[in-house]
């Protein structure tokens, strides 16, 4: 992933002039960040879930191209059972209801990867059901939700992780 700050814009622009600096602020628009998840277990819920604000969700996503209704995320945080996991997904907006609503659709791996940090993630629940198939602890997430743009750079969302998950989020973009 190419990092962006202003001081690449800077030499960008000072040493090929204004059209570089401008290719390189429209790369960087193509960027979010999402951070600050809360997530509640609508069922089965008797208080022993990692949830509310301790799941400690960041991904950073990037879309195919500007017009492009497609994005690939990566990111981190920690599943319901307090084990750090993976998240890799592809983001859909399935639909545009104005310019401030969209309604969008995530479809990721979520769980285990070689890195240690991530190693503990198949260790419970459909994590561990999928590693006891797979040999690999990890559960598909499908999180539908509707999303709130109030400014083009800031974004707030709520909906749910297929079957029972409720969760919100806030997305920081670089437009």
């Amino acid at each position: 992933m190419r990092m962006f700050n202003r001081m690449s814009l800077l030499l960008a622009l000072v040493f090929t002039g204004p059209a570089a600096a401008k290719n390189e602020a429209s790369e960087l628009s193509l960027y979010s960040i999402n951070t600050g998840s809360f997530v509640y277990h609508m069922t089965g819920n008797v208080g022993d879930y990692n949830e509310i604000f301790k799941n400690k969700f960041f991904s950073v996503e990037r879309k195919f191209s500007p017009e492009s209704k497609n994005s690939l995320l990566v990111g981190t945080m920690k599943n319901s059972f307090n084990d750090r996991c993976l998240s890799v997904g592809m983001r859909r907006d399935l639909m545009e209801l104005n310019a401030k609503w969209r309604v969008k659709g995530v479809y990721a791996y979520t769980g285990e990867f070689f890195a240690k940090a991530f190693s503990d993630c198949g260790n419970h629940g459909s994590y561990h059901d999928f590693k006891k198939v797979t040999g690999i602890g990890f559960s598909p997430y499908i999180y539908h939700a509707i999303q709130y743009n109030p400014t083009t750079f800031f974004g707030v969302e709520a909906g749910i992780i297929a079957p029972d998950i409720f969760a919100t989020s806030i997305q920081w973009s670089f437009r």
